[in-house]
């Protein structure tokens, strides 16, 4: 039987977790490591200024006072005695379209898993507090029991939205490329009790770019998203122009 590790950003006793790896454990073994508490935003943080604690709750699933990444980590160099088939990261209580990628704790444990060389699926839901949360399990399981029979030849990273609607079909799924953001509004100045001055993160800028190859523009059509992700951050081609440039400091570049 084929094996998936299951994490998330959202804490170990949210229900986007709790439905996923109930419908994977029918044609999977499956064991979920995700945090202690709700880390969203933690995108691809490790802990590294404390020991983590790993521990098991009533209903089987180990928890860890640390982000999501540290559970798969954790999960993969410490934890488990097989190497899983794959690693799977949601259902997250969320969008994560556009440069939301680039925080996302849920693309931060599958990002994690495929930096392991395993291949690595995360999955929104793209609307807050789960509609239709079912359907979006059984599209997601859908496309997780097709990874395990049809493995792709080299390890995939892929983030998956699902837009909330109360029945999914296979045909509706589309491949995206990840479309943009403005920049973020202003932060949002407060005083504590000591009178000192607090901020809170802004909300996210509004959408700049939903073309109808985006993710956003494939949510707008009520469609499932499928973006596959790379890690390699060169930008190629500044390569000659930087080099242009050292040597104009007089620096061997």
């Amino acid at each position: 039987m084929k094996r998936i590790l299951v994490s998330n950003d959202d804490g170990y006793n949210a229900k986007g977790v709790e439905l996923l790896a109930e419908a994977l454990r029918s044609f999977a073994e499956v064991i979920v490591i995700a945090p202690e508490t709700n880390h969203s935003g933690a995108s691809n943080s490790l802990t590294l200024t404390r020991p983590l604690t790993v521990r098991q709750a009533a209903n089987g699933y180990y928890y860890v006072n640390g982000t999501p990444s540290d559970c798969v980590h954790i999960a993969l160099t410490g934890i488990l005695k097989h190497k899983p088939d794959l690693v799977v990261s949601g259902i997250n209580n969320g969008a994560n379209l556009g440069e939301d990628t680039l925080y996302s704790g849920t693309v931060a444990a599958a990002t994690e898993g495929y930096l392991f060389g395993i291949p690595s699926i995360a999955f929104s839901l793209t609307e807050r507090n789960w509609p239709y949360l079912e359907a979006a399990v059984e599209i997601a399981a859908y496309i997780v029991r097709h990874q395990l029979e049809q493995p792709r030849q080299a390890p995939c990273l892929l983030s998956v939205n699902i837009p909330p609607l109360p029945k999914h079909e296979p045909e509706n799924i589309r491949v995206a490329r990840l479309g943009r953001r403005h920049p973020s509004q202003p932060v949002i100045e407060a005083t504590n009790p000591s009178g000192e001055t607090i901020y809170w993160i802004g909300p996210t800028g509004e959408v700049a770019d939903a073309g109808s190859d985006t993710d956003f523009g494939i949510i707008n059509q009520g469609k499932i998203s499928v973006t596959p992700l790379r890690l390699d951050l060169t930008h190629y081609d500044e390569l000659g122009i930087t080099h242009d440039w050292l040597e104009g400091l007089c620096v061997n570049p």
